[in-house]
């Protein structure tokens, strides 16, 4: 099985900003599972993944906390869920040029896995998992925080998404979910005006209009939004 050379180990961990007590751990977290084998389930990176994942979770939702401290609960888990799902960990990954580093056969390795985000996105997590085996949370923390933190930018340019906000707050408030009713259509063919209605059970009702049906029911649930007092506009700590 190929092995990662020394210096390269530690430009990665140069990159990470974590001196590895046990480089061991890191070689670890860089192992697919295509790489062992066949040989025992503790020789691959999968359980590191799967520690890294709970670890990434506790460092976004406290940067989170930290950074937004007037943020509804809407707000904080829709910008969770866009920094820890599998597209933002590759993109940190290939920040890290990752690829370069990861074990994995060559038959994995010709069809381009070295690219693919999923293995990217797992093995992101997976030296996460190693850095906190390393050198406990703190450690693993501060490295979420250095490259993390510079993807709020980026939930701040976003375009807000109302009805997955929307949705989030039913379910917090273990509510049905939201049902869109098209109330009205109007206006020529090409050139239609809709109005949509957004209904939860136990709630009053809104309405929205918009250029087509999605942009009504974007409308309906910032309505609900407002009217509750769930949406706010981003806010810088």
């Amino acid at each position: 099985m190929p092995k990662p050379r020394k210096t390269a180990l530690k430009d990665l961990s140069a990159r990470l900003g974590h001196d590895f007590a046990d480089p061991a751990l890191l070689k670890l977290a860089l192992t697919h599972a295509s790489a062992r084998g066949g040989a025992r389930p503790d020789e691959d990176n999968e359980r590191l993944e799967f520690l890294g994942d709970r670890v990434l979770g506790l460092g976004v939702a406290e940067l989170l906390a930290d950074t937004y401290p007037k943020a509804r609960e809407g707000e904080l888990a829709r910008w969770f869920n866009h920094l820890v799902r599998a597209e933002t960990c590759a993109e940190i990954a290939q920040a890290w040029d990752l690829g370069d580093f990861i074990l994995m056969s060559g038959g994995e390795a010709g069809s381009g896995g070295r690219r693919k985000k999923t293995i990217l996105a797992n093995t992101c997590e997976a030296v996460l998992g190693a850095v906190f085996a390393d050198g406990g949370y703190q450690a693993a923390k501060d490295v979420v925080r250095k490259f993390w933190e510079p993807q709020l930018s980026v939930l701040e340019l976003a375009a807000p998404d109302a009805k997955s906000v929307l949705q989030e707050w039913a379910q917090g408030r273990r509510l049905p979910l939201p049902r869109y009713l098209e109330v009205a259509r109007e206006g020529p063919d090409h050139a239609p005006h809709f109005t949509a209605e957004v209904q939860i059970e136990g709630v009053a009702p809104e309405r929205g209009q918009g250029a087509n049906k999605r942009e009504a029911e974007q409308a309906a649930a910032l309505a609900m939004l407002l009217r509750e007092g769930v949406w706010q506009a981003p806010q810088g700590g």
